[in-house]
């Protein structure tokens, strides 16, 4: 049984296996002996919510519409009610604007906001300022996953500065210390030759994530070497226009598609590369467990990836839509195991002081308790 009676709701869009949501997962897990978590879907369930409800976790699905669906603003006050809820844990903006909606006019109960990126391109919405200012609770709180984020929601939202603070997401860092263990073994389920240089891109197939720059760079890098491969693991609406874009530049062999997968700790184990071109990020778990695995990794310098790989010492950035710096890049990492050698070393010892799970499920646990006793926030984390 949890330690308190605090009943906690975690408020999220889907529960589909995207960073967001498998945060939400691991934080309710680490302090379910501490508190009651109640997952609650604004839109579907998807394939971690059917894992939740067999870990004994309470899913609610709420079935929203596009555009502002009042009918779920009071479906969500219901269910507050219902379940006794005391904390609302809000993953991303539109979450946190329904949970606001249900309690007004009364303020109860208060809302935590972890905003783990912003959409593309990122800019102020003047309805949201006003919106933002006179739904605020005095006893919410506010986090970005970064330092970049934070900083859209003080000025692209119009959050005040002492109001929002810094959160970086975590992960088992201890966890990835062991993927070598498998790497003949992944290696040769993947059909990869002694010799070639795998690369590894785990991220949903959507616009955000720029799929798309990341094959035309393998095309250029095909051009000089055959023995390079890019694996690109997850699923999503552009998955037939980015087969189409393989097909077209004749990579069949040289880009594989591996759909959603569970184990993407396995992949790394055989990767030589962590790859990834979007236009848009947060603080990515992907590359966090690049680089909890000892790999290199190759990003795009965007949002709070600047934040996370300090550029030639722990990685290599580029800028976004640029494949011909791209493919250099990856054509140099990979004639150089002595640059790939020192690149993921450093990259492991900063995941491991910056990111690691335990560290993030604490200032959460801390904020959890400030809130159930009415403390103030206390103002930006120092991070």
């Amino acid at each position: 049984m949890p330690a308190t009676d605090l009943t906690i709701c975690q408020l999220i869009l889907t529960l589909e296996l995207g960073g967001a949501e498998l945060l939400a997962a691991r934080i309710a897990r680490q302090l379910r002996d501490r508190y009651r978590f109640v997952f609650v879907c604004l839109e579907t369930m998807g394939r971690l919510g059917d894992e939740l409800l067999a870990n004994g976790f309470a899913v609610h699905v709420l079935d929203k519409r596009p555009g502002v669906d009042r009918v779920v603003i009071r479906r969500l006050k219901s269910l507050i009610r219902k379940e006794w809820i005391d904390l609302v844990h809000a993953h991303q903006y539109g979450p946190y604007l329904y949970a606001a909606m249900a309690r007004f006019p009364r303020g109860h109960p208060p809302i935590l906001l972890t905003e783990h990126g912003r959409h593309f391109p990122d800019r102020v919405r003047r309805s949201h300022l006003l919106v933002n200012r006179l739904l605020l609770g005095r006893k919410d709180r506010l986090f970005g996953v970064g330092k970049r984020v934070r900083l859209a929601l003080i000025d692209n939202e119009g959050f005040p500065r002492d109001r929002v603070g810094v959160i970086y997401n975590g992960i088992d860092i201890d966890g990835f210390g062991d993927t070598r263990r498998v790497r003949e073994e992944v290696r040769h389920e993947l059909g990869l030759r002694p010799g070639d240089f795998a690369i590894v891109q785990a991220a949903r197939l959507q616009p955000v994530k720029d799929h798309a720059t990341a094959v035309r760079a393998m095309a250029r890098v095909a051009a000089i070497r055959t023995d390079v491969r890019l694996f690109l693991a997850g699923d999503g609406p552009l998955a037939g226009e980015i087969d189409d874009l393989i097909g077209r530049l004749g990579l069949e062999a040289q880009v594989v598609r591996l759909g959603v997968r569970s184990d993407v700790k396995r992949l790394l184990g055989a990767a030589d590369l962590v790859l990834m071109s979007s236009l848009s990020e947060g603080i990515p778990l992907s590359l966090i467990e690049g680089m909890a695995a000892g790999l290199p990794v190759l990003a795009t310098r965007v949002g709070g990836i600047p934040e996370m790989v300090e550029e030639g010492r722990t990685g290599l950035l580029v800028a976004a839509e640029d494949d011909e710096a791209m493919a250099r890049q990856i054509l140099y990492l990979a004639e150089d195991a002595a640059a790939r050698d020192r690149l993921g070393q450093a990259g492991r010892e900063r995941a491991s002081d910056l990111f690691s799970e335990e560290r993030m499920v604490a200032e959460y646990d801390r904020a959890y308790q400030d809130m159930s006793r009415g403390r103030q926030f206390p103002g930006l984390v120092s991070t």
